[in-house]
């Protein structure tokens, strides 16, 4: 038995783990389940509150550290004391918005994974740009509906033409490597959702996805995520504007994966793009997992990388 991706009555914000009385609703048997580049800037991130360091070399540097930088030090440590208390395997990507950098910051788990539904958003974006906003856009990000998401795929010409799309807004978004395949790699699943998506990569095309022409339409829909989607940095309290896509589906052999991409936006209009998983177990921990990730991201929110899209 799986747990389906379904349509679900958006609900308030609310700090902490909310969401698993939300969980019964989403049980039954199916499926979990990308004009023009970014011109290069150079982002300011936040170390501390009261020092600033530069961000980090640009794209065709390599995408993640064993070691955070040393001013993320203490960072490393609280985050490994928050992972180790979930019992599972988790990993977080942030990086500033609007920078040509790699994310500033990865810890935890850095193993590339299957994107599930997060996929989505670039897929959205491509469908846009092709064929211009559509009521199967809304419900593939607003809801995660998979029979929407399918649509909009092949709205892109199905296969390799599909699979270019996405690749190309990816790319467009800062992320050098990831590959969209064109041809089902796991049966009962969609093509896009099993893109093997790592998380340094993830952040880095979620920091560039506000900057991205024709992208404005899905961000805003990511902000109006329905129920079963409002976990993890959707869950942080105002005055923290936040934008998130979700995705979860088992694993082969090693539990359930639930992952998030998501933009927090500042008092000051200064966003911050998170990438991050959890996974083993079930969903329900899964997602457990990922809120007391994004209430340790809340409790160092001053520490955070962040920036703006390029004027």
């Amino acid at each position: 038995m799986t747990i389906a991706e379904r349509p679900s009555r958006r609900m308030p914000k609310t700090r902490g783990i909310v969401v698993l009385s939300v969980l019964a609703l989403l049980a039954g048997c199916a499926t979990e389940p990308d004009a023009e580049p970014i011109d290069p800037v150079t982002v300011t991130v936040t170390a501390d509150p009261s020092a600033s360091t530069p961000a980090g070399p640009g794209p065709s540097a390599p995408n993640s550290s064993a070691s955070p930088p040393a001013s993320y030090g203490g960072l490393a440590a609280s985050f490994r004391t928050m992972a180790a208390s979930t019992g599972l395997t988790v990993g977080i990507a942030i990086a500033p918005v609007g920078g040509s950098a790699v994310p500033a910051l990865t810890l935890g788990d850095e193993t590339p994974r299957v994107a599930w539904s997060t996929i989505k958003v670039p897929l959205a974006v491509a469908a846009e740009r092709a064929n211009g906003p559509s009521p199967a856009a809304r419900a593939a990000i607003v809801d995660s509906d998979n029979a929407s998401a399918e649509s909009l795929w092949s709205s892109l010409g199905g296969g390799q033409a599909a699979a270019d799309s996405v690749t190309a807004v990816l790319r467009d978004g800062g992320d050098t490597t990831t590959v969209v395949p064109a041809t089902q790699r796991r049966a009962g699943f969609t093509v896009f959702g099993q893109t093997v998506w790592s998380l340094p990569d993830a952040a880095t095309f979620t920091a560039g996805l506000p900057c991205l022409p024709g992208a404005r339409n899905v961000v805003a829909l990511m902000g109006r995520v329905a129920g079963n989607q409002q976990w993890g940095i959707e869950i942080m309290p105002a005055p923290r504007a936040t934008a998130v896509k979700g995705g979860w589906g088992p694993g082969v052999a090693d539990g359930y994966l639930v992952r998030q991409i998501g933009i927090v936006t500042f008092r000051d209009g200064q966003r911050a793009a998170v990438a991050m998983s959890a996974v083993g177990g079930s969903m329900s921990g899964g997602i457990a997992a990922l809120n007391s990730a994004a209430n340790w991201l809340d409790a160092n929110l001053v520490r955070l990388p962040r920036g703006r899209c390029p004027a």
